[in-house]
C-alpha cells in the first residue's frame, strides 16, 4: 500500500505521514528532506543556490544515511530547499530514489509537494493536507522555539507565504492537489485530531 501525502509548508503532513506509517507498519519518507539535503550540500560548499548544475550533481550524490540531521529541519534549509526544488534536473535525479522507496514491501508513506501528482500517481491513497498561512506560521514558530531558534512570527509568516507562491507558481511540478486526492484542512485541528481524521480517510479508501 502506498499513501501519498502532499501539502504546503508546515501544514502538518510530515507528522501525519509518520503517524500513519507507524499505524500501518509502513516505511515513511519525508521527501522534503531530500531537497533540504541537496541545499545543505550547496551551502556547505559555498555554492550559490542558483547554480543548477551544482544542485543536480549534489542530488545524484545524495547520501540517504544523513537525512536525520536536525540542521535539515531548520528554517534556513526549508527556504533553501524551496529554491532548488524548482530545478527539473534536481527533481529528475531524486525521482528514482523516491519511487524505489515507495515500491518496497509492504508499502510506504511519502509526504511532499508532488507525491500524488508526479512521484506516485497510482498511490492507493492520496491526501492533500492544508491549513491557513497564519496557523502554519504559528506551528512553525513554536517548532523553531523548541529548537532554540527565536524567529519573529511575522518573518515566518512572510517566509511561508513566499514559499507558497514559489511552490504553487513554479513550472516544474507545482504544488497542487491530485485530481483524486482527498483534502484535509487542519487549521482547527491539533495533532491528534488531524491524525484521527486522516486515518478515517485512509480507511475509507482502502476498505
Amino acid at each position: 500500500m502506498i499513501i501519498a501525502i502532499d501539502g504546503p509548508a508546515a501544514s502538518g503532513k510530515g507528522t501525519l505521514g509518520k503517524r500513519l506509517a507507524d499505524h500501518f507498519g509502513l516505511a515513511h519518507l519525508d521527501t522534503g528532506l531530500l531537497y533540504r539535503a541537496v541545499a545543505r550540500a550547496l551551502i556547505d560548499q559555498g555554492t550559490p543556490l542558483t547554480d543548477r548544475d551544482a544542485a543536480t550533481l549534489a542530488a545524484t550524490r545524495l547520501d540517504a544515511a544523513h537525512l536525520d540531521e536536525s540542521r535539515l529541519r531548520g528554517a534556513e534549509m526549508g527556504e533553501a530547499a524551496s529554491v532548488i526544488s524548482a530545478y527539473q534536473p534536481v527533481r529528475d535525479a531524486l525521482l528514482a530514489f523516491q519511487r524505489q522507496f515507495a515500491a518496497q514491501a509492504p508499502g510506504a508513506v511519502l509526504d511532499g509537494r508532488d507525491i500524488g501528482t508526479v512521484v506516485c500517481p497510482h498511490a492507493d491513497v492520496k491526501l492533500f493536507i492544508t491549513a491557513s498561512p497564519e496557523e502554519r506560521a504559528r506551528r512553525r514558530h513554536n517548532e523553531l522555539l523548541k529548537r532554540g531558534e527565536n524567529n519573529a512570527f511575522e518573518t515566518i509568516l512572510a517566509d511561508i507565504r513566499r514559499r507558497d507562491e514559489r511552490d504553487i507558481s513554479r513550472a516544474t511540478a507545482p504544488l497542487r492537489a491530485a485530481d483524486d486526492a482527498i483534502t484535509l484542512d487542519t487549521t482547527h485541528l491539533d495533532a491528534d485530531a488531524s491524525f484521527e481524521a486522516a486515518l478515517k480517510l485512509v480507511l475509507t479508501k482502502i476498505r
